[in-house]
């Protein structure tokens, strides 16, 4: 059964991607609403305090007036470092790179800003009529400016690091080894199976014979019903509990970051029988790529940030070495070599999702296979990736190292055979030391 029948440009089905768009902009918009409530509820309830010194009630509300109108720029001042900062990223660094356009504090403060002119206004209008209030109004609101102009300094402070190398590709490292961690855990308590060539788990065919509902292969093919999208997330626990209502297994066959087009198929069920559009409803997309269940996103933007440095136009071939450091980090992970599943269960233990992830071998290719061909005008760099190959061969093995290690040798060969044959020297030096315990200067000098 095909379920792109039932699921197709004619037909009303509603897929994860509107539902988690609408949850990621009601949880932005209930932010703003909440700081309007609360500064709304402030303005009305501060002002019918009245112990106290008092001070005249029209100088309080002219000052207030203007503060509320005055914080107003702050929402400018905001929009215009996300801009910059934005812009300064995509063409620096790259134009996947959304980390501070993402980032809580931008939204946060934004919201605050709102909310203090909400509460200035109110304020103001509550005590127009009055003669003296209390001096606690004026004390609330300069309160309420320093913890904004807090916020706007730690924003600043972190728009900063946005556009500096090192931050930027710490940011990038740290969501990525997060990523590896939480997505391969039996990986990190196995660490030494992990990386090696001999690893198992193709995902081309689900788990057992006729797959996990049992003969008779897939009851139905989840295709997409949609134009080109990013997969950015999966809810695992919705896709959960509907597999278990219907006494079904879904089987994925695109990881979070795959690029979706229409007819895709993105799942098979096994088992009940189950609504295309129940599995589509547990699929978030959008038009970029996402930190949240993408391991490979950090691989991609640190290969992007190395070969916009080693581009012609840049030239810069130390950031690239720094961005090979951070790849070295992320690959020395502990991950299976091939592509493996992630199997979720129901509260009865049952199988009920199978998500595919990315291999060990995958991220390797992610990482290098662009950079390698674009580093060999550049010593520093082939210098750097020799190394980095040789250190993850002393950890890993394999031949997929091997090979590189190879085309890499070879680049050096070409390029600048001098050096090639230092290294070489080198490494044997390196060796003899290893083997025999004694450094090869010693034995020169002797």
């Amino acid at each position: 059964m095909n379920a792109l029948a039932g699921a197709g440009r004619g037909t009303s089905v509603r897929t994860g991607h509107a539902a988690f768009r609408r949850r990621r902009r009601l949880r932005a918009g209930l932010l703003q609403l909440l700081f309007i409530a609360v500064g709304l509820g402030l303005g009305l309830l501060v002002p019918e305090f009245t112990r106290g010194p008092v001070l005249p009630s029209r100088q309080v509300a002219e000052m207030l007036l203007a503060t509320g109108f005055g914080v107003l720029g702050a929402a400018t001042v905001i929009f215009s470092v996300l801009f910059l900062v934005v812009q300064w990223a995509a063409t620096t660094f790259t134009p996947r790179l959304t980390l501070f356009r993402d980032a809580p504090i931008v939204w946060r403060t934004f919201a605050f800003a709102v909310g203090l002119t909400v509460f200035c206004a109110t304020a103001a209008l509550t005590i127009a009529n009055r003669d003296e209030v209390s001096v606690v109004v004026p004390i609330s609101a300069g309160v309420l400016l320093l913890l904004l102009l807090t916020l706007l300094r730690n924003l600043l402070l972190q728009a900063v690091s946005a556009i500096q190398l090192a931050p930027v590709l710490g940011s990038v490292t740290e969501r990525g080894r997060r990523n590896l961690d939480a997505l391969y855990p039996d990986a990190r308590r196995d660490p030494g199976n992990a990386g090696e060539a001999g690893d198992s788990g193709d995902l081309s065919e689900p788990d057992g014979p006729d797959g996990p509902g049992g003969p008779g292969g897939p009851r139905a093919t989840v295709r997409w019903p949609g134009g080109a999208a990013v997969l950015q997330r999966v809810d695992e626990s919705l896709l959960a509990g509907a597999a278990r209502a219907a006494d079904a297994v879904v089987v994925l066959r695109v990881t979070p970051g795959t690029t979706v087009q229409h007819g895709t198929a993105v799942a098979e069920v096994y088992g009940g029988e189950l609504a295309a559009s129940a599995v589509l409803r547990g699929l978030e997309t959008g038009a970029e790529r996402v930190f949240d269940q993408d391991p490979g996103l950090a691989f991609r933007l640190l290969a992007d940030i190395a070969l916009r440095a080693l581009s012609p136009a840049v030239n810069d071939p130390a950031t690239a070495v720094q961005a090979l450091d951070a790849v070295e980090d992320l690959l020395g992970r502990p991950v299976p070599a091939r592509a493996r599943s992630r199997e979720v269960a129901d509260r009865g233990g049952a199988l009920r999702v199978v998500v595919p992830l990315p291999g060990w071998d995958d991220f390797l290719r992610t990482a290098l296979d662009d950079v390698i061909p674009a580093a060999r005008n550049s010593p520093m760099v082939l210098i750097r990736l020799r190394t980095l190959l040789e250190n993850l061969r002393g950890t890993h093995g394999g031949a997929p190292l091997t090979r590189r290690l190879t085309w890499v040798d070879e680049e050096l060969g070409t390029r600048f055979p001098g050096l090639r044959d230092a290294l070489a020297k080198e490494g044997e030096g390196h060796h003899r030391r290893d083997g025999h315990g004694e450094p090869r200067e010693r034995e020169e000098r002797a």
